[in-house]
């Protein structure tokens, strides 16, 4: 059985402020919890990187997510799945397509506060907009882990939030930039091949 309490005294305390020390990554926190932890434990944590990646982002995978025996799991990808359906129908009302195209049709059973999204994802400044949106992802990470001390949660909590502090490490106008971008792909818009002219934002 894995040692919780061991593994979450030994980690960083993870805060907005918190940086990663030079030559430090999430990956090589990753590893250490890793060889911590039970086979079974070292699933449910590939399980919440998996999901950090857009390409495995799919109704099957939603679907096993929403139904894993971790607590974090399914309330963290029900929410992640209407987040990010809240923010495709956005992109489909500004480049007039259906509302639905490109959304996954399950229900998370999770409330999503889509007026705040809304409003964030409609920020002129790419970087405001971006730290905007991860505040909310930031701000779900901690209300799953409100009641979490010393358990499997708490740990991947920790391992979320390192995420987004990872994101943030480089980040620059260019990345803003591109990230502006990537919004668009992972929606595949295809309004007159939509591109993003830093000029008009001026």
């Amino acid at each position: 059985m894995a040692n919780y309490e061991y593994i979450i005294a030994s980690l960083p305390d993870v805060t907005r402020e918190w940086k990663f020390a030079d030559g430090e990554s999430q990956a090589d926190f990753i590893g250490w919890i890793k060889s911590q932890l039970t086979s079974k434990d070292i699933k449910t944590v590939d399980t919440l990187l998996a999901g950090g990646k857009e390409e495995n982002l799919t109704k099957e995978f939603y679907q096993e997510a929403l139904k894993d025996g971790n607590r974090f799991i399914r309330e963290y990808f029900a929410f992640d799945l209407g987040f990010r359906n809240v923010k495709a129908r956005f992109v489909n009302k500004v480049f007039g397509r259906p509302l639905s195209q490109d959304t996954i049709d399950i229900n998370p059973g999770e409330e999503i506060d889509t007026a705040r999204i809304e409003d964030t994802l409609s920020l002129t400044d790419i970087l405001a907009r971006e730290r905007g949106l991860d505040s909310i992802r930031w701000e779900k990470i901690s209300s799953l882990t409100t009641f979490s001390y010393f358990d499997l949660d708490a740990i991947l909590g920790v391992i979320a939030k390192m995420g987004i502090v990872e994101r943030w490490r480089a980040l620059d106008e260019e990345t803003g930039r591109e990230m502006f971008q990537e919004l668009i792909d992972e929606t595949r818009a295809s309004y007159g091949g939509v591109s993003y002219n830093p000029a008009q934002n001026e």
